[in-house]
């Protein structure tokens, strides 16, 4: 009696045992599937970003949307190329290498322009680069608003009570060549005052930057308690970055 009690308790237990469920492809966990934006980079396929130019950023700082396929165009010198580009307001997001077919290695190109939302993407063949001498190399841009080059906010409630102030906003991402950096701006920054005129917030700071824009203009900042003068020499401006 208790072998048959034993046997049957057996039996339902093996009934209630389930196989593991493979989890959704894009759920955490899951395996991503091939062509899609969260899809890891390959041996014959990757993608470097700059310094500085995640996503969040880039949406911040770009001029206008972003296209519904890049520009691709065939590149002739990194660093020729990058000096043209950067003069009309374009800047490097990022750097793709393809170890692929001519073709294959355009159309994975834009696909990752498609993927990080860049405007320009020039393409340099393996014999043209010194960077990648056996890989195709594609060089991403995105045109900014580089007026200022900078991002900013609002400073929290508990960072004006710190600095005793009411006002001010916090830099946030500094792009490199742009007014911001070379007047020495850093991320972290607090700018108080637009030529001794106090920032009420960010929304004021934006208007105080549309009003400098094609000339110098002197900022009032605190840097790790230390309260400095920066001369930005403002470039021209169509819309105020931020």
């Amino acid at each position: 009696m208790n072998r048959l009690f034993v046997t049957v308790a057996l039996l339902l237990l093996a009934g209630c045992a389930t196989l593991p469920q493979q989890p959704t492809p894009g759920t955490p966990g899951a395996p991503n599937e091939p062509g899609t934006a969260n899809a890891p980079d390959t041996p014959a396929s990757r993608y470097e970003m700059e310094a500085g130019r995640d996503a969040k950023t880039i949406a911040e700082l770009r001029a206008a949307p972003a296209p519904a396929i890049p520009d691709l165009q065939p590149g002739r010198n990194l660093a020729g190329d990058h000096d043209r580009l950067a003069a009309q307001g374009y800047v490097r997001i990022g750097s793709g290498y393809f170890s692929l077919a001519e073709n294959e290695a355009r159309d994975a190109a834009v696909h990752k322009g498609e993927e990080v939302g860049a405007e320009r993407i020039l393409l340099y063949p393996p014999q043209a680069n010194a960077v990648a001498a056996n890989e195709w190399v594609a060089a991403y841009y995105v045109r900014f608003k580089l007026a200022f080059g900078a991002t900013f906010r609002d400073l929290r409630a508990d960072e004006r009570a710190t600095l005793g102030v009411t006002g001010g906003v916090a830099i946030g991402s500094v792009v490199g060549g742009t007014p911001a950096s070379r007047a020495n701006l850093i991320a972290g920054d607090v700018v108080l005052e637009v030529d001794k005129q106090p920032i009420a917030d960010r929304a004021a700071f934006q208007n105080l930057l549309k009003r400098g824009a094609g000339r110098s203009v002197t900022l009032t900042i605190v840097r790790n308690g230390e309260k400095l003068k920066r001369v930005v020499r403002m470039g021209s401006m169509q819309a105020a970055d931020h």
